[in-house]
């Protein structure tokens, strides 16, 4: 069991569909952390407080007030919380994330069973550059001093960053090279909220593909594939390859072209999907001097002869 978390929220004026002007209204359609029957049960039991006074599920809210929720310690589900170190020295960190452990907090489930937690629990400042899906294993950077953090955040903007990344899709991909340009957005899903897929409303988004190496034949078919991602959008990776008919393998959530699955079980931090972060190169944020931080893939997305990692311009798909 954890130690428990505090939300805060300052009011702003309600705008729009967001208008809610009382409390079990606001917290039901806002925070989502449960139903309306749960928000209740916490307001009665005293864990929401406004203005640092209990408070009741019909008081009206006004701009300017302070909502608090002391949610008790919980449970959180069982994942992996190994990590591996990769580099240290006074500015920069990289560490290896298991498949199955959340980067940051997230959903209301994960809090100390994250990347984040376990890093901070031996390296105290350290804040991360960029975050990986659940199930993807592989590089993250960490930041140790705030230097560090505005020279990263400036060459990431920048397209300094390379990342690469290895996976297992589904089927035999034809093409030797593919460079999949579909833009990514948010649609309404009908218990999530809102979950980010192939949108042509969306955020331009460009990830390139390499074939490392095809395995099987037929319906058992399958192909392990080098990754760059161009920009950074939530989920790309797994967006992009479900997209272009190649979900990988274990892909819980997104299927062909770029939608959700119909599974009203699923959710798209679910894991078990063949993902993995293999190499960052960067130059360091304050030496410049370049620098390429790997972390060697799982048996299964290993190739099996020897390969040259880095794509060129690969023709449009």
């Amino acid at each position: 069991m954890n130690s428990g978390y505090t939300w805060r929220e300052v009011l702003r004026p309600p705008t729009g569909s967001d208008r809610a002007t009382r409390l079990l209204d606001h917290l039901t359609r806002r925070w989502r952390h449960g139903s309306a029957l749960e928000w209740r049960g916490r307001i009665e039991r005293g864990e929401v407080t406004l203005d640092g006074r209990t408070t009741f599920e019909e008081e009206p809210l006004f701009e300017g007030q302070e909502l608090v929720w002391r949610r008790p310690p919980w449970n959180e589900p069982e994942v992996p919380l190994e990590f591996e170190l990769l580099h240290e020295d006074d500015q920069l960190l990289a560490v290896a994330k298991p498949a199955g452990l959340p980067t940051m907090p997230s959903g209301g489930r994960f809090l100390e069973h994250t990347l984040l937690h376990q890093v901070r629990r031996r390296w105290p400042d350290a804040s991360p550059l960029h975050r990986l899906d659940r199930g993807t294993s592989g590089v993250v950077l960490f930041a140790s001093s705030s230097v560090a953090r505005r020279a990263a955040a400036h060459a990431w903007q920048a397209g300094e960053v390379r990342r690469l990344y290895l996976g297992l899709v589904a089927g035999r991909v034809r093409a030797d090279r593919l460079a999949i340009r579909v833009p990514i957005g948010e649609r309404p899903h009908p218990s999530l909220g809102r979950v980010f897929v192939a949108a042509d409303d969306g955020r331009p988004s460009t990830t390139h593909v390499r074939v490392v190496e095809r395995r099987g034949d037929g319906a058992q078919a399958q192909t392990l594939v080098e990754v760059e991602i161009e920009s950074g959008r939530p989920h790309q990776i797994r967006i992009h390859l479900a997209f272009a008919g190649h979900p990988l393998v274990g892909e819980p959530f997104f299927e062909r072209g770029g939608g959700w699955r119909d599974d009203p079980g699923a959710r798209p931090g679910d894991a078990g999907y063949r993902l993995h972060a293999w190499r960052v190169a960067l130059r360091h944020p304050t030496t410049d001097a370049a620098m390429e931080i790997e972390s060697p893939p799982p048996s299964d997305l290993r190739a099996r002869r020897p390969f040259q990692a880095g794509a060129t311009e690969e023709p449009a798909a």
